[in-house]
């Protein structure tokens, strides 16, 4: 193929998806149909763009198949609606990825045994699209990942098709910035980063996020858009582990951290509040940090800071294990045979995500030291199957006056708005609180400890 020829080609397959994107005729496949893959999809749908899920977990795609929801912000009227307006189905056939114009990867970036990145299921889905890859496709990687990701282990893996970005396919990388049970934000209210491995890849990516969110930022490459997502999290992380850190010193110095922070906060610049807690929680803050310090090895590079503040989160459900532990002794009690009612399992307030969940660590230690160990969480009614913590296998238990009386100690981990946080101090023998959930009942009371 001589110069013009491959140049009209290239031309001819972007001019085509851009016509189709701003026509609102693209197809869209999303793969991963979890906690950002489902409310993008939604986001596309609102907007008319039809929308092909594909999720390896067949008990979800029968779900979204029937018109019901496993994601607790999003009812299953809104899956009804998608389905009724024949804008959405969902697949277990991966065959089918020849059919969406434009390909996005919302799938999980764990950590392995080592903290080192587990890549595996972006890996999965890049062949998995590279098998049936075709000429004029869009693939969007959206999961979060250290920089380089797009371009290092992506791009080999489509181009192994026999097919070439950038002329037969384009690629872009656009992070999630998916906030579960946000009443203010959701997709289409925050702006979308986008970098494209070539100008057509940016263009026709930037096209696609505009029909759907408030504001397209493009930048100048995917690694840029990939830095921009870690250095998001990595932000949050540092700064929480600043106060969790504040919070052991004042504890030792008698010092309530909670009420520091809100007199911090009425200066109205120069500060922003961040909060402790028993240990982070969520698919990002806790795992991103460590994707960045990952490839800071690579360039010979440290990253301190950044592994210090690690340190410091990763080491909070301990923390709160020794206060439980001091809490019980101070009432001639051993964890050992105490029983201890876990309010909370679900990593942030009134939302039904367990990903990263402290709560899930809490219990395993605790249980590890012989107590008894039952958990209330009005959005999580049965633990879901954790990675780490396969053998944590119990249902909710219903919270009454009689039962929070029976327990030893009541630890709260999650401060959901349905709790009655009276209720529960009235009734409740002992309390460890990790979220000043009971901020304005502590005060001479004894039964209460922070945590």
């Amino acid at each position: 193929m001589d110069a013009d020829a491959g140049a009209g080609n290239i031309d001819g397959h972007h001019a085509a998806l851009r016509a189709l994107i701003d026509g609102g005729q693209a197809l869209v496949g999303v793969i991963g149909m979890g906690y950002v893959g489902l409310p993008l999809s939604r986001a596309f749908v609102s907007k008319g763009v039809s929308v092909l899920g594909f999720d390896t977990d067949a008990a979800k795609v029968a779900k979204l198949v029937r018109g019901q929801s496993y994601i607790g912000h999003i009812g299953d009227d809104v899956i009804q609606s998608m389905r009724s307006a024949g804008l959405f189905d969902a697949t277990l056939d991966f065959d089918r990825l020849g059919e969406p114009d434009v390909v996005i990867i919302c799938v999980p970036t764990p950590l392995d045994e080592t903290r080192e990145p587990d890549l595996s299921y972006v890996v999965a889905s890049a062949r998995a699209i590279a098998a049936r890859l075709r000429p004029g496709q869009l693939v969007v990687l959206e999961s979060t990942t250290y920089p380089g990701t797009t371009r290092d282990v992506v791009l080999p893996i489509l181009e192994s098709s026999g097919l070439h970005a950038g002329g037969d396919f384009f690629l872009a990388y656009s992070p999630e910035r998916e906030d579960p049970g946000n009443p203010v934000y959701s997709a289409p209210t925050i702006p979308k980063v986008v970098g494209g491995l070539d100008p057509a890849s940016l263009a026709l990516a930037s096209a696609l996020y505009a029909r759907v969110v408030v504001r397209v930022e493009p930048v100048s490459s995917p690694e840029v858009a990939e830095a921009c997502k870690i250095l998001e999290n990595t932000y949050r992380a540092v700064n929480i582990a600043l106060v969790n850190e504040l919070k052991l010193l004042y504890d030792r110095m008698g010092i309530d951290v909670w009420e520091v922070i809100d007199a911090a906060k009425t200066k109205p610049f120069g500060f922003q509040a961040f909060y402790p807690g028993p240990g982070l929680g969520g698919h990002c803050i806790p795992i991103d940090p460590f994707y960045l310090t990952w490839v800071a090895r690579k360039f010979h590079a440290s990253t301190r800071f950044i592994e210090l503040a690690g340190e410091i989160n990763t080491s909070m459900p301990g923390y709160v294990v020794s206060r439980v532990a001091d809490a019980l002794n101070d009432r001639g009690k051993p964890i050992k045979g105490s029983k201890i009612l876990i309010l909370g399992m679900a990593y942030k307030k009134d939302v039904d995500d367990p990903r990263e969940s402290p709560g899930f660590e809490l219990m395993d230690l605790l249980l590890t030291k012989g107590a008894v160990v039952e958990y209330n969480d009005p959005h999580i009614p049965t633990l879901p199957s954790m990675r780490k913590y396969p053998h944590l296998k119990m249902s909710s238990v219903e919270l009454t006056a009689d039962h929070l009386a029976t327990r030893d100690l009541v630890l709260i981990v999650t401060d959901h708005s349905a709790y009655d946080w009276s209720f529960i101090v009235q009734h409740s023998p002992l309390i460890v609180d990790t979220r000043n959930a009971t901020k304005y009942f502590a005060a001479g009371n004894e039964k209460i400890v922070k945590a």
